[in-house]
């Protein structure tokens, strides 16, 4: 029976309440606040940017714990807010994939590896590099990588500067990696750690197709014929008091009969968790497994 998987007896996603996602916000605004009233005292600016933000000088005298506290810190309410912005609306979906200690091995490896790159570029160019860093950023950047990984083949729409843009995930993470890259060279002045940030995007990248999935290759860009799921349009309707999703043919989950349910959705998902394991499972994915669970019940 397809309620007797191990994987359909899991819960669905926690919620805010236990996320690591929404503790990771809060502490990072807890955080800032602190440091707001550290920096209303000359000495306590120098004592924050000198012990708890990353710099080369730091680092060679063994503050080692700056490649963590560098992530909490903010240089402004502008920086913290588009940052827990990208935690708060990547990190959800790519903490339920991953579960909660996945997830923050994930944010905060992006974070130290991304800062270790930074501080590599400010040993080679110290002129363009050479500034002390802090913020979220690299950590974000990773989850996000982590979520265009994790969703390779699924289309979704995401709202740049207020635009509508939809997308595949394999789109985000190229792009990404772009803008990083191509921001290193061609704005090395602009006081935006961009090492880091490409640092961040890497990591979050390999870390799910190689430690999480375990695949030492990378899906190729113009083929869907390894991922057995078809690929739907990402699509939220209302339905009366519920939120579902809506197939590409135009006909919701919940008007197709229990056997074309399965068939047409879950035999797809189930082939998927076979052949990678059901943490290669999208969030969209593990709804669908929800609902049919759902529909087994009410047989």
């Amino acid at each position: 029976m397809l309620e007797d998987r191990d994987y359909m007896r899991q819960p669905a996603y926690e919620g805010l309440r236990l996320s690591f996602t929404l503790a990771l916000v809060i502490v990072n605004t807890a955080i800032f606040l602190a440091e707001l009233a550290a920096f209303s005292t000359p000495r306590g600016a120098v004592f924050v940017d000198s012990y708890f933000a990353l710099s080369v000088e730091g680092l060679r005298q063994g503050y080692i714990w700056q490649l963590l506290t560098f992530q909490f810190l903010h240089a402004g309410w502008l920086h913290l807010i588009f940052n827990m912005l990208a935690v708060f609306f990547f990190g959800r979906p790519v903490e339920m994939a991953l579960g909660r200690g996945r997830f923050l091995t994930l944010y905060l490896s992006s974070g130290v590896i991304g800062g270790l790159c930074q501080m590599a570029a400010a040993l080679v160019w110290p002129s363009f590099f050479g500034s002390a860093v802090v913020g979220a950023s690299a950590s974000a950047c990773g989850l996000v990588a982590a979520f265009a990984v994790l969703n390779w083949w699924e289309r979704f729409t995401l709202f740049i500067y207020f635009f509508p843009v939809t997308m595949r995930g394999r789109t985000l993470l190229w792009c990404s990696i772009g803008l990083a890259a191509g921001s290193i060279f061609l704005t090395p002045h602009s006081n935006i750690a961009n090492v880091a940030h490409l640092g961040g995007i890497l990591t979050g990248a390999l870390f799910v197709r190689q430690i999480v999935q375990g695949h030492w290759h990378w899906p190729e860009w113009g083929s869907s014929s390894s991922h057995p799921a078809v690929p739907r349009e990402f699509a939220v309707t209302r339905a009366g008091k519920g939120r579902f999703w809506r197939s590409a043919a135009g006909k919701s989950d919940e008007e197709l009969p229990t056997d074309e349910f399965v068939k047409n959705e879950v035999d797809p998902i189930l082939e998927k968790i076979s052949a990678h394991g059901i943490q290669s499972l999208t969030a969209r994915e593990r709804e669908i497994l929800e609902k049919a669970r759902s529909k087994m019940a009410k047989r």
